[in-house]
């Protein structure tokens, strides 16, 4: 008779042979009847590597002084979103018979945040020249290394969409006397590879000012050069300028958060959306105040809050470091509490664990800033919005910015806030939230002097049973325990007697060397 497993000894069995549903978007996916070459575009790929522009951009990153000349092993990252990983294997075994011997590729998954980003840290421990990403992108720049973007060709009717379009500006009014009807196309990058034809054959088709981005295939790492760095920013502000010249804004793609990005950062236009999957067209502005609505709540909530977390969202966006410096800079000036926290990708159960935390700013590319769970204990809320929180009631007009760079760029210049010398920071506050007036916790001022008392409020001073005191300057931690009535287990030191030292058991959980005997050895 064999032994039966215990109820606590799984054997994992079940955890080998689960199902896993790795479903994903139809438009997102590599159509069957789609050849993998083509599809994922080996031969631009393979005369890219080859052509190995890219080793100059990472010799001036790493300072490094070595000739160019003769044959160079070059390291190559591929990376991979989850609906196109089953790819990941024909894919790397054209490229690497297409480029030959000499460059060594790698496949890179489970990437540390979203699948858009780039994740250069996982490059970094194969020492990678060049990192070559598949599927959605946010086309956030790079610090560290030259990015190739393949990004699929999704299905599109194109002579379908260009008369989708056309019967969308054929039904918005004219504009008045002496204004020009400008119009703005974005699209998914999946749909890179038809873009030109649809924005030409719709130029020629309305008559009208089609204003196009052009999505690049290649980006340099943004720190190379000032005079690169200049000519980036400089290129970001005129795409910002043509945006504010279009009066319509044209969306070739399904429902996705690239939308919702666009439906925010431009409020004040008309967005029309074309689904290439149901051939169907709408308008989207509708839905706008919904949205920034939303935002607004969590802006309010964030006016209340008092201690926040710095989420750290990526690792592969150019302006992360400076824009968590000046996320610091600005609490530490409101007189705010700051954590700075790294937890890779997002869930309850992580951020559950940070109680002391009123409120999460996340520092993450602008397809992964918006969080809308419900799940969460906590709000969390972009960059921006702390700096309208920050801010004086009344001070938002419903401009809306993702951009790290231009956060950071707008922060530089000079711009009208409110005098924050002139408020009284003993004054209470009205919570739209509760309804009620609110004392805010001020951290990091400066103590008022006093006789014999220089501690701060918020200073926690904590007695030890041997009398001791331990003094926690203006820590949230210790005030969030200390308002707890369960701390923790108690220490005790020195009230129980000393135990002898006996040898511990061996063996594994499922089954210790000092068990009791299984139903064959009870037989025997």
């Amino acid at each position: 008779m064999s032994a039966q497993p215990s109820a606590f000894a799984a054997s994992g069995e079940e955890a080998i042979a689960r199902t896993i549903d790795t479903t994903s978007s139809v438009s997102a996916q590599r159509p069957e009847s789609s050849n993998v070459a083509e599809f994922y575009e080996i031969e631009h790929t393979a005369e890219l590597i080859l052509k190995g522009d890219y080793k100059r951009v990472r010799f001036i990153i790493h300072s490094i002084s070595r000739p160019l000349s003769g044959p160079v092993s070059l390291q190559v990252a591929l990376q991979f979103p989850d609906e196109l990983l089953h790819d990941a294997v024909p894919v790397y075994r054209l490229l690497k018979r297409t480029v030959g011997q000499g460059h060594d590729l790698y496949v890179l998954a489970d990437t540390s945040y979203g699948n858009c980003c780039v994740d250069e840290v996982a490059a970094q421990h194969v020492d990678a020249d060049l990192m070559v990403h598949y599927g959605h992108a946010c086309m956030s720049k790079t610090s560290r290394l030259p990015v190739v973007y393949i990004f699929g060709r999704k299905p599109i009717d194109v002579e379908d969409c260009v008369q989708g379009l056309s019967k969308i500006l054929a039904s918005v009014p004219e504009a008045g006397e002496g204004e020009t009807r400008s119009v703005l196309v974005r699209h998914d990058v999946g749909y890179t590879y038809q873009a030109g034809d649809v924005v030409r054959q719709l130029r020629d088709k309305t008559g009208l000012s089609v204003l196009y981005h052009e999505i690049p295939t290649w980006v340099d790492p943004a720190p190379i050069l000032p005079s690169t760095a200049d000519e980036a920013s400089t290129s970001s502000d005129s795409d910002s300028k043509i945006d504010e010249v279009a009066s319509i804004i044209l969306y070739i793609g399904e429902e996705s958060l690239t939308l919702t990005n666009l439906l925010l950062t431009h409020s004040s236009r008309h967005v029309y959306s074309y689904d290439p999957i149901t051939k169907s067209s709408r308008l989207e502005s509708g839905r706008t105040n919904r949205l920034l609505m939303r935002r607004f709540a969590a802006v309010q909530k964030a006016r209340d809050a008092d201690v926040f977390g710095i989420l750290v969202g990526t690792l592969g966006v150019a302006s992360y470091l400076p824009l968590i410096s000046h996320l610091r800079k600005i609490l530490a000036k409101a007189q705010k509490k700051s954590y700075t926290i790294s937890v890779g990708k997002l869930n309850p159960a992580k951020l559950g664990n940070f109680m002391e935390i009123e409120c999460f700013v996340l520092a993450a590319c602008p397809e992964n800033s918006i969080i809308e769970s419900k799940e969460f204990y906590r709000p969390i809320i972009t960059p921006y919005e702390l700096e309208v929180a920050l801010q004086a009631e009344g001070t938002w007009s419903g401009r809306y910015v993702l951009d790290f760079r231009r956060l950071l760029a707008e922060h530089d210049s000079p711009h009208d806030i409110a005098n924050e010398e002139d408020r009284d920071p003993d004054q209470p506050t009205f919570s739209l939230v509760t309804g009620k007036y609110r004392h805010a916790r001020r951290f990091g001022a400066a103590p008022e002097p006093s006789d014999g008392d220089t501690s701060s409020p918020n200073t926690v001073v904590l007695r030890n049973q041997d009398g001791t005191m331990t003094v926690l300057p203006e820590s949230a931690a210790a005030l969030y325990l200390q308002s707890r009535s369960f701390r923790g287990l108690e220490a005790r030191v020195g009230e129980d007697p000393l135990s002898i030292l006996e040898q511990g058991r061996s063996g594994i959980a499922r089954g210790y060397a000092d068990d009791h005997p299984t139903v064959d050895e009870s037989h025997t």
